[in-house]
């Protein structure tokens, strides 16, 4: 499979060397290049499709002017810059000089990873137009929420509408459906969306470590603190902080985290005087906070602090319509990644596909499709490419009645929204299909895709189209 070619440039020996450990090779083919004048004949003679400008000192000076001279030579390559000295005069020299991503030290493998992915698939969608069928609607500010059907178009504009505000945002939805592409989202619409978007698994830092985990901690606060450090509410200063899986926080925790919100103050483990904070908090569980509340599991205080805006994600059964809009962006995604041309599924494939009830929901749907990667060599995906434990499943979820929609969307699916042989396979008439599509919303995502209402057959093997 092929690799993209990262190019790690503009950074000292260590620096580049800790930036490209933090990257998957099994992913990556990364290239490193220390000497800035050296950075463009690299670029000729690599071809990398994404630069990462790299830089523990000032790059006010010569970083900079070498990430313009690239932008001069190069408009479209991707470029993400990571740096220590974070001040706003840099981040708007650095959007100026049009980087993709601007990124401040310290960062985790996973955030730099996923920037680079972000970077990559925006890259790629600059080059390769959506199909028609794919509206703007389903785009917020670079990152896709896709769905045209009627709870994920009400989901962003709800999003338009409370982004701009600094509300704190509780999120709601089972594991898999994207909360935090929601609050990325929020984030990256907001005022601060040049300032950190700081995750936290709420459930994974013991107590014994939560202060100088979020609080911080000055130099000499506890034997093996040779420096100070910034906790993760002080790194997320003007920006966003978002609390992942916050029904999980501990007593101790929600009570320490609540002072902090209500005080809008720190204090470094150490530390001698507060420190000011400012930032929004967005959390996001699957859990029912209403229940926990009266329980006695989370604290009543908290839960009204954080819930002022309320998002709530609906799982992938409840909005099946968006299956094969799902299934063309991760197919176009998948490609890019893996240097592959499929192309689509058969129409077994897919009628399985939209009648199985994905407990996992969209995360099940993205890893399903990755493995099928792996599994097949085809440039169609059939029901035997599928892994023998999903297979397995959707074997016993066969006895379950298939519902009316599911039945409806197979037939537009597999018949390219021919609805006079759409009518055929159902065995029902045409107006009962116009009908249908009118109970369940479907006729303006059938208007987005081609109409073609003629009765010549539909090509074999079927692919997934827009809806």
């Amino acid at each position: 499979m092929k690799k993209s070619i990262l190019l790690v440039a503009n950074g000292d020996e260590a620096l580049s060397r800790r930036t490209r450990d933090s990257l998957p090779g099994e992913k990556y083919q990364i290239i490193v290049c220390s000497e800035n004048h050296r950075l463009l004949e690299f670029i000729r003679s690599h071809g990398p499709d994404l630069v990462i400008a790299a830089s523990s000192g000032d790059l006010c000076g010569d970083g900079l002017d070498i990430i313009q001279q690239l932008r001069r030579r190069n408009r479209k390559i991707p470029i993400i810059l990571i740096t220590s000295n974070s001040t706003e005069e840099l981040a708007i020299a650095a959007l100026k000089s049009r980087v993709n991503d601007y990124l401040k030290l310290p960062i985790s493998s996973d955030e730099l990873d996923a920037s680079v992915r972000r970077c990559l698939y925006e890259s790629f969608i600059s080059h390769n137009p959506p199909k028609p069928g794919t509206t703007a609607s389903s785009v917020i500010d670079g990152e896709r929420m896709i769905g045209e059907s009627q709870p994920v178009r009400q989901i962003k504009g709800y999003i338009r509408n409370v982004a701009p505000t600094d509300s704190n945002v509780l999120i709601t939805g089972e594991t898999g459906t994207g909360k935090e592409l929601a609050a990325e989202l929020i984030h990256k619409n907001s005022t601060r969306h040049g300032k950190p978007f700081i995750c936290v698994n709420s459930a994974a830092i013991p107590d014994s470590l939560l202060e100088s985990e979020m609080f911080g901690y000055e130099r000499g606060a506890f034997t093996g603190a040779d420096s100070s450090n910034d906790g993760k509410l002080k790194i997320a200063d003007g920006g966003t902080i978002f609390f992942d899986e916050i029904g999980d926080m501990s007593s101790y925790a929600q009570a320490k985290i609540l002072r902090a919100l209500e005080t809008k103050r720190i204090y470094r483990l150490g530390g001698k005087s507060s420190i000011a904070l400012n930032i929004r908090v967005i959390a996001a569980t699957n859990q029912d906070l209403e229940a926990a509340v009266e329980d006695g599991r989370f604290r009543k205080d908290l839960y009204f602090r954080l819930n002022v805006a309320r998002i709530h994600l609906p799982a992938l059964r409840e909005r099946k319509e968006d299956i094969a809009l799902l299934l063309e962006h991760y197919l176009q995604e998948l490609n890019c990644r893996y240097g592959r041309e499929v192309e689509g599924f058969t129409e077994e494939a897919l009628e399985k596909l939209l009648s199985y009830h994905w407990p996992g929901n969209v995360r099940e749907l993205k890893n399903l499709l990755e493995a099928v990667f792996f599994n097949s060599l085809r440039h169609w995906v059939s029901l035997e490419d599928f892994p023998e434990q999903f297979r397995k499943r959707l074997k016993d979820g066969e006895s379950v009645p298939q519902a009316e929609l599911d039945r409806l969307l197979v037939a537009l699916l597999a018949t390219n929204w021919n609805k006079s042989l759409a009518a055929e396979k159902l065995q029902w008439s045409r107006m009962t299909v116009y009908r249908k599509m009118a109970k369940y919303r479907l006729l303006t995502s059938a208007n987005k895709a081609k109409e073609n209402d003629t009765t010549s057959s539909h090509p074999e093997p079927i692919c997934n189209k827009t809806l």
